[in-house]
């Protein structure tokens, strides 16, 4: 368990907080690409760490994300005209580049007056990059940012590559937590009748393997192994398979708020998530699905946007048909027959027990176990990265963006094989590092 100070240092992360901070020395994804669609498109809302943003694609396809309201007399920028390299408020018609400029001030009369005007008055402005399908944008201080982390999706052609977000009614900490612990896979996505068409609808959400879900339905305790690294945690989840081998699940934690879904064995599509946080009691979630030796079929996209795995079925505004509000359609009778929560889709279920945790969920009255290994590192990393940012030493995790460029997975070894070993032998490095692209290439 927490104290209550630990407990509200991990989660809020708003403006002035010691963990907004750390958050603040990461890049965050603050869109998807697709919610800026086209050159001198609408104007879009953000809402990220608690502060309110506006983000446009100008005439060039560059991306601006700035603060809200124009600086002459607050008028909401979502309202303005996006056209010609930059956004005109519709009030009085001053207009910003996405570097926070005055382009235009029509308002005052042409001559040097007006000039040095123009060039004092600026609107908060963010740097922003487009990769992997997303936006991402800079919001801490402008002397320490670095490049974006080497994300493994960020490096592959589009084709390779599938991302999406759901809204998720809780703080970020314990969305994270929830991907986080694997051990968990052996009830909440579990089937409990083993009826061909109940099994086959679980296989397709789940799992290529019979086997995997076998093990995972017979051993409910893994044993953890957990390894630190300078980024982030390898959670190493073993459980007994057939004969004297065992099945691991491996996952990552990579600072502040990145994991990788313990699933894929070699050549199948690996997943990760984002969970970036809106307020104290909400987060977008960010999921990528990517495969470095091919395209994904259009079959498989269709399927992500349907809902499959990380991928939840939202509507428009990418807030989850099974939320909150509706209970989550919970069937009682699926419940009591069929699966174990009686809630279609993974994502789904996921949402459904974080959120019941509370908005906020109160770490002070818990009682951890052996299996809770994964959530007791987390914790203890990122508090750390607060404690140390408090004094004034910002995440040193930040200034290594190719550490970021990892794996996880699933594996079968031997019982005696440790992690360390288990590692070398799945993707040929003990912290799951993959080559460059650059790397990769010469190689072939």
């Amino acid at each position: 368990m927490l104290s209550e100070a630990d407990n509200v240092l991990l989660t809020r992360t708003g403006p002035g907080t010691t963990m907004g901070g750390v958050f603040r020395h990461f890049w965050q994804p603050v869109a998807l690409s697709s919610e800026l669609p086209e050159p001198d498109g609408a104007p879009v809302r953000l809402r990220v760490l608690g502060e309110e943003l506006r983000a446009f694609r100008t005439t060039d396809g560059s991306i601006g994300v700035v603060a809200p309201r124009c600086p002459h007399r607050g008028a909401d920028l979502f309202f303005g005209r996006n056209e010609a390299g930059g956004i005109t408020c519709a009030y009085h018609g001053w207009k910003f580049a996405i570097d926070g400029r005055c382009l235009a001030m029509p308002t005052m009369e042409p001559g040097p007056a007006r000039e040095k005007a123009e060039q004092d008055v600026r609107l908060r402005a963010f740097p922003v990059r487009e990769a992997g399908g997303l936006v991402w944008a800079w919001l801490g201080p402008r002397d320490s940012m670095p490049t974006l982390p080497d994300l493994e999706f960020l490096t592959l052609p589009a084709g390779h590559v599938f991302v999406s977000k759901k809204l998720q009614q809780c703080n970020w900490a314990q969305a994270c937590e929830g991907g986080l612990d694997t051990a968990h896979f052996s009830f909440l996505h579990m089937a409990v009748s083993d009826a061909p068409d109940v099994a086959d609808r679980l296989m397709a959400k789940v799992s290529s393997d019979s086997d995997t879900v076998r093990w995972m339905r017979a051993d409910g305790a893994p044993r953890f192994t957990i390894l630190e690294h300078t980024v982030g945690l390898v959670l190493g989840a073993a459980r007994q398979a057939d004969g004297d081998d065992s099945y691991w699940r491996i996952s990552q934690f990579l600072m502040p708020n990145h994991g990788l879904a313990p699933n894929a064995f070699p050549g199948e599509n690996y997943h990760g998530q984002c969970w970036v946080p809106i307020d104290d009691v909400s987060c977008w979630i960010y999921n990528y699905t990517w495969n470095p030796e091919r395209k994904l079929t259009d079959a498989e996209r269709q399927r992500f946007r349907n809902g499959s795995g990380i991928h939840a079925e939202v509507d428009a505004d990418h807030v989850p048909l099974r939320r909150r509000e509706n209970d989550y359609l919970l069937d009682r009778r699926r419940q009591k027959f069929e699966t174990f929560t009686g809630i279609e889709g993974v994502s789904e279920q996921d949402a459904a027990i974080q959120d019941s945790q509370g908005l906020i969920a109160d770490r002070t009255a818990e009682h951890l176990g052996p299996t809770d290994m994964g959530v007791i590192r987390f914790r203890r990393m990122i508090l750390a990265a607060a404690r140390d940012m408090a004094a004034n030493k910002p995440p040193a995790a930040a200034h290594q963006p190719a550490l970021y460029r990892v794996r996880s997975g699933g594996a079968i070894a031997r019982r005696d094989v440790p992690l360390r070993d288990v590692m070398r032998a799945r993707f040929g490095h003990d912290h799951g590092l993959v080559p460059s692209p650059e790397r990769r290439d010469a190689a072939e």
